[in-house]
């Protein structure tokens, strides 16, 4: 199955590259004129050239070094940034507010949890505050 798709996308993608190229379906192309398109160089003798010529930088280690010097710059910014510090247990920042990525519903489950935890506290102080006044 996979074999006859491959016939017939085949085929498909040769009519489409010959439409492209603006080539009808009863020509036959000739390779000799593709020297107008492009150059044909052998390998050796493109060796032979860069033997005599020293190294270029190429466009990766240009794309390197802009990235390192970004890293730099990107390095001095993020000593200006203040990072916000949350609270481990109650996940609140010193504003009383919830991280960005918290959802709306982890915010609701949360306060809710922090409020009983915060009531519980009160009760307890209460209740060691009537102790000490009874004894």
């Amino acid at each position: 199955m996979r074999a006859i798709k491959r016939e017939r996308y085949g085929e498909k993608e040769l009519a489409r590259l010959k439409k492209v190229l603006g080539i009808e379906d009863g020509e036959d192309i000739e390779m000799k004129n593709i020297e107008n398109i492009a150059t044909v160089v052998d390998a050796k003798s493109i060796q032979a050239n860069t033997e005599d010529i020293p190294e270029e930088k190429g466009i990766e280690e240009e794309e390197e070094e802009e990235e390192e010097e970004n890293e730099a710059e990107k390095e001095v910014m993020e000593i200006d940034e203040v990072k916000q510090s949350y609270s481990k247990r109650t996940l609140r920042n010193e504003h009383g507010n919830y991280p960005v990525w918290m959802s709306k519903r982890e915010v609701k489950k949360r306060s809710i949890g922090n409020r009983k935890r915060k009531q519980k506290v009160k009760r307890k102080r209460i209740q060691d505050k009537q102790k000490r006044k009874k004894n």
